[in-house]
């Protein structure tokens, strides 16, 4: 339906938008009823980069090495990658079509509203909003969460025997680390929003400069030898404790954690010009490039691998340091070849952090968090949902506490972060499939016949995805390495439930189209059809 509708929709229907084929990002905005507060800065280049900061290729899979090389060594890191690569670009693919007709900062929550049918419309979008909210949050944390330990792992090179590092890193000490991460990635997001395209930019150049210096230099040197190509492709040692096929498929958090950040670029959507075309392109093409890239950082790697029990028995639990220094041969060199990753590792931690507050932001818009009246403000001067930004960094910085009760701890945010990805990813395209992708004809960015088969292997990934990433990483399992993933699924889900039994199942309506027959007002979201707070 249109932005103000005459009447409402008949039951059962779901709302269409009627604009014209070359509309820009507003005027398509204005039809899903909001109006535009935030500048439209980024060009497809600018959204592209973006998208590939997000995963930050190769830092993402630098971070969580540990979790293949201890399911399956090389087989799982090589093979698991492209095979995740494979199933992310059906997945990219998928959420880029439905983007193309409902591209807002709302992302999969208001695409599902739009998408399902009357009957639970408001709750499927409700479960989604919150999943995709969580899940932005969460793997923002494990992002800045990670990059501490890296960071840890990165400085002990410098050891002067094996396995002694210089810095010892206490619990405490790692938080603190943490907390000053977090704070430098949201402060760089908030004061220097307006040059953050300029940043990505810079990071896509940074980050292939670096890529080349690590395979070339690895691969030359290589002081301690190099593998065979059976080994480096088809070497299969899992020492999880799980059967060989279950450790497989755990040390799939590898590939998967690094490629979760596909569908976050769509809260970007209205800081883009030509969003319905531009983002859509944006997360395919990052998934291919993303793919490419990954395989020239993990496959030298292989090839210069040291003894593998070693390496997943390493206390930091960041293999990568280790495994450079040991092909450079020199802790100076190898802190060369680590620095690239390191500044793309707080360049990813802003990308995260500004997707996050995005859709923190529409969530609120539209009146679904607690506390909306405050969360869905933009400040004037910084043009930026300022106060969706510091929610959003907060509660990074609670959950951050769960390290003192477990050193497992980036297991859990990375597992969550995931898991609820996962599930708000899978939303829209369930409620596609179920009304027979009728709502997708025609789109700017179609699918055509693949439609079917990328949506069917978008659904088969999320049903294993979320189980999956609910265990443990390897057994038995202890109280300092059970996996709190779904501890902190559940935790966000209560929430949620609570808060929709309490407010939300009388005042929460939806996005203002919703198709009860109450019209949103013209520029005017205080009150709107939500009737928020």
């Amino acid at each position: 339906m249109s932005a103000y509708p005459d009447a409402a929709p008949a039951r059962g229907s779901t709302p269409e938008l009627h604009v014209p084929v070359d509309a820009d990002g507003d005027e398509l905005l204005n039809a899903m009823g909001y109006t535009a507060e935030l500048k439209r800065n980024r060009s497809t280049w600018h959204v592209a980069f973006m998208s590939f900061v997000l995963a930050s290729i190769p830092y993402g899979l630098a971070t969580t090495l540990y979790y293949p090389l201890q399911g399956g060594g090389p087989v799982v890191v090589v093979w698991g990658w492209l095979l995740v690569s494979l199933i992310i670009l059906c997945v990219a693919a998928s959420l880029g079509e439905i983007t193309s007709v409902y591209p807002t900062a709302g992302g999969v929550y208001y695409q599902t509203f739009m998408l399902a049918p009357s009957g639970f419309r408001r709750v499927a979008a409700y479960i989604c909003g919150w999943a995709y909210v969580v899940g932005n949050i969460t793997i923002t944390l494990a992002v800045q969460f990670g990059t501490t330990l890296f960071f840890v792992a990165c400085v002990n090179v410098f050891e002067t025997e094996p396995g002694v590092g210089i810095w010892a890193a206490e619990t405490y000490q790692v938080f603190l680390t943490y907390l000053a991460i977090t704070l430098l990635c949201t402060s760089i997001s908030v004061f220097g929003n307006r040059w953050l395209p300029l940043l990505d930019t810079f990071a896509i150049f940074w980050t292939f400069a670096g890529l080349f210096a690590i395979l070339i230099t690895i691969l030359v040197l290589a002081r301690e030898g190099r593998r065979s190509a059976s080994f480096a492709l088809g070497h299969f040692e899992p020492t999880s404790g799980w059967p060989a096929g279950w450790a497989f498929c755990v040390g799939l958090l590898h590939a998967a954690y690094a490629t979760s950040s596909t569908g976050m670029i769509i809260s970007m959507c209205e800081e883009v010009r030509q969003p319905a075309t531009q983002v859509p392109k944006a997360m395919v093409a990052t998934v291919c490039i993303n793919t490419i890239g990954g395989l020239l950082f993990l496959v030298p790697l292989m090839f210069i691998l040291p003894d593998l029990a070693m390496l997943v028995n390493l206390s930091s639990g960041q293999p990568l340091p280790t495994i450079i220094k040991s092909a450079v041969g020199s802790s100076a060199g190898a802190i060369a070849l680590l620095m690239p990753l390191m500044v793309l590792a707080i360049l990813c931690g802003v990308a995260c952090s500004t997707a996050a507050s995005r859709c923190t932001w529409a969530f609120a818009r539209d009146g679904a968090i607690p506390g909306s009246k405050w969360w869905k403000q933009v400040h004037p001067t910084l043009d930026l949902p300022l106060n969706a930004m510091a929610l959003s960094t907060a509660v990074q910085i609670v959950l951050g506490l769960i390290y003192f009760g477990s050193s497992t701890a980036f297991n859990a945010f990375s597992g969550v972060g995931v898991i609820s990805l996962t599930v708000s990813y899978a939303a829209p395209i369930a409620v596609s499939l179920l009304e027979g992708r009728a709502h997708v004809q025609g789109a700017k960015f179609s699918l055509g016949k693949l439609g079917w088969l990328c949506n069917g292997v978008a659904m088969a990934w999320s049903t294993l995805a979320v189980p999956l990433f609910c265990m443990p990483a390897y057994l038995p399992v202890t109280a300092a390495s059970v996996n709190y993933a779904p501890v902190v699924f559940i935790g966000f889900v209560i929430i949620a439930l609570v808060w929709y039994a309490v407010w939300g199942r009388k005042h929460y309506r939806g996005p203002p189209t919703e198709s009860v027959g109450v019209e949103p007002v013209p520029g005017d979201h205080s009150d709107g059809p939500n009737k928020k707070d």
